[in-house]
């Protein structure tokens, strides 16, 4: 029985590794070398009133590594050379959902006391939001000051469990 087990288990583990695979550059070209991406970039249209705005684009793009397509393709991949594709972009679009959930938390915060609180939710008073939206930009400041006073977060007898 142990002689068996022993060969099932050698056999599950021998067919089930595989070797590592290289997805990053298995068939990618830089753009430049490729000959669909240069298809491509000879019909390309101009996408604002700049005459030269296709050519401009294809150029950036030639930068890139482009599949047998001739597209670009974004590399995410954590290597820093490439952090203007990815990295900085996904940073940005952070900083600013950050900012904006801030500034509604902020908003929802300062109405919370008034009477008429459903209506301005609706109808947001720019004369209250407005300078809470100028002052959003330093979130990440802020949050983190909330978060070490304990205002962030809600005590554990604020919580209620339910009694099950």
């Amino acid at each position: 029985m142990r002689r068996l087990f022993a060969l099932i288990l050698a056999i599950c583990l021998w067919s089930n590794f595989a070797p590592p695979a290289q997805a990053l550059g298995a068939d990618l070209v830089p753009c430049k070398d490729s000959p669909a991406f240069q298809e491509l970039a000879q019909n390309a249209r101009n996408t604002t009133a700049d005459p030269e705005s296709g050519k401009k684009r294809f150029e950036r793009y030639s930068q890139a590594l482009c599949g047998p397509e001739g597209y670009p393709h974004l590399i995410v991949d954590g290597r820093l050379d490439r952090a203007g594709d990815f990295l900085i972009p996904g940073i940005l679009f952070l900083y600013i959902a950050g900012w904006i959930g801030w500034v509604g938390r902020a908003y929802l915060q300062a109405i919370k006391n008034e009477s008429d609180t459903e209506t301005k939710e609706i109808q947001i008073d720019l004369g209250l939001a407005l300078p809470i939206i100028t002052t959003g930009f330093a979130w990440p400041v802020a949050a983190v000051k909330e978060l070490l006073s304990g205002e962030l977060t809600a005590k554990d007898s604020e919580i209620t469990v339910s009694p099950r």
